[in-house]
């Protein structure tokens, strides 16, 4: 498997050390100001997709290796079944609508039919956000912002922000600021991360998470078939 090129990886893993709270996704501590180098992020990425981080590399694609995938989507799928034995409260969300929303539904109908129960918090309320309306809204149980009637590729944490402070879930199965703010405000939480996205991959280093899922997140949402079975594996 192959990803972004190795350019726009570096370039936004020192975004990130920069300090640049779109690719923060609401996390503290990731960035420069007390957190890693770009060099020890690039080394966590690195390992996390298990791809040469030499810094002197810098125009090749990025490989992502496929076994990696599987074994952390199957460690996903056993803290999904067990928040389903268990009855857990779930809150699903994707900043990315487009590539991952069907992976979420999919994954969402398995969490109900196996006993968990899917939350909807914020749902019907709206907010400004940089001068921009914003809602939630949800498509067969998962959180998606809108403006306008249009579902919105973000990596903001505001909207998990606001939604935890009407409801604390058991557990959020979460990408992009989704997935950062549920970690910041100790959720657990199982995360979605592309490789050039790399602050829930810091904050898995850091111990504040345990499964972070490193693939592409922008493919056709059909492509993602594969990764729904690997999910469902670990349930009865």
């Amino acid at each position: 498997m192959t990803s972004h090129d190795r350019a726009n990886v570096l370039w936004k893993i020192r975004r990130l050390v920069e300090g640049d709270p779109d690719l923060k996704f609401g996390l503290t501590g990731v960035d420069g100001e007390g957190g890693p180098s770009a060099e020890e992020v690039l080394a966590l990425v690195g390992e996390a997709a298990e791809f040469d981080p030499d810094p002197l590399l810098r125009h090749e694609p990025v490989p992502i290796d496929p076994r990696r995938v599987l074994d952390s989507l199957e460690a996903a799928g056993g803290r999904l079944a067990l928040a389903a034995a268990r009855g857990e409260r779930v809150l699903l969300a994707t900043g990315h609508p487009v590539g991952l929303v069907l992976l979420y539904v999919a994954v969402g109908e398995l969490l109900v039919d196996h006993g968990a129960k899917l939350l909807r918090p914020l749902e019907g309320l709206h907010w400004r956000e940089g001068g921009w309306r914003r809602e939630v809204r949800y498509l067969h149980g998962v959180a998606v912002l809108n403006s306008h009637g249009s579902s919105l590729h973000t990596h903001s944490p505001e909207a998990m922000e606001r939604m935890l402070e009407e409801v604390r879930p058991d557990l959020v199965f979460a990408d992009h600021g989704f997935a950062g703010a549920a970690i910041e405000a100790g959720v657990e939480t199982v995360a979605i991360a592309d490789i050039n996205d790399p602050a829930l991959v810091v904050a898995k280093a850091q111990g504040r998470t345990e499964v972070v899922v490193v693939m592409d997140d922008n493919v056709r949402p059909e492509d993602y078939w594969p990764c729904f079975q690997a999910i469902a594996s670990r349930f009865p």
